[in-house]
């Protein structure tokens, strides 16, 4: 469990990834497990670590050891086309981001801290616990407490609604 006084990023417990599949004799098994290392750094403090993501859904989970680490891939703000991002964003004290919009439906979970998400005409404040089903409205986060806020974004492809610019979509380079 955190610090209850999490003041910045590094006063956060570390993140660990555990990715299962199965062996060639289709037994479950664990096939990853440690901190993810593909993280990104913005000028706000935010710091995003992508976990896993995906090029299609349904998504190919193929029997076998030898996987890609789609955690490891290189991606935009959007998930792929037809596909999905996972990522665990840490929101430094008195941080905010840039409004955006995606064409992508997100599941949005506060893991830990407080949050506010900034919309058109409105905000909402989010706590440690709850959720949001954010469809493509124009939207940005900011942290307006003492302490660092923690939270799950997976976000999924969908079809463009056509009001304003999207965020364009995720790439796979590597």
């Amino acid at each position: 469990m955190p610090n209850r006084e999490a003041t910045s990023v590094d006063d956060l417990p570390p993140l660990r990834r555990i990715v299962t599949g199965h062996d060639a004799k289709g037994v479950a098994k664990v096939l990853l497990d440690g901190m993810p290392d593909n993280r990104k750094f913005s000028p706000t403090g935010n710091v995003s670590t992508l976990i896993w993501s995906t090029d299609e859904c349904p998504a190919d989970i193929a029997v076998g050891e030898d996987v890609e680490d789609y955690g490891s891939r290189i991606l935009g703000t959007a998930p792929p086309a037809h596909g999905t991002r996972f990522a665990v964003i840490d929101f430094p004290a008195h941080s905010a981001g840039a409004v955006h919009r995606t064409d992508s439906l997100d599941y949005v979970i506060v893991l830990w801290g407080e949050i506010d998400m900034q919309m058109d005409r409105s905000v909402v404040t989010m706590k440690a616990g709850d959720v949001m089903v954010q469809r493509g409205t124009n939207h940005g986060w900011t942290n307006r407490t003492d302490r660092t806020a923690r939270l799950a974004f997976v976000l999924m492809d969908a079809k463009p609604i056509g009001i304003g610019h999207a965020v364009s979509g995720g790439h796979n380079a590597r």
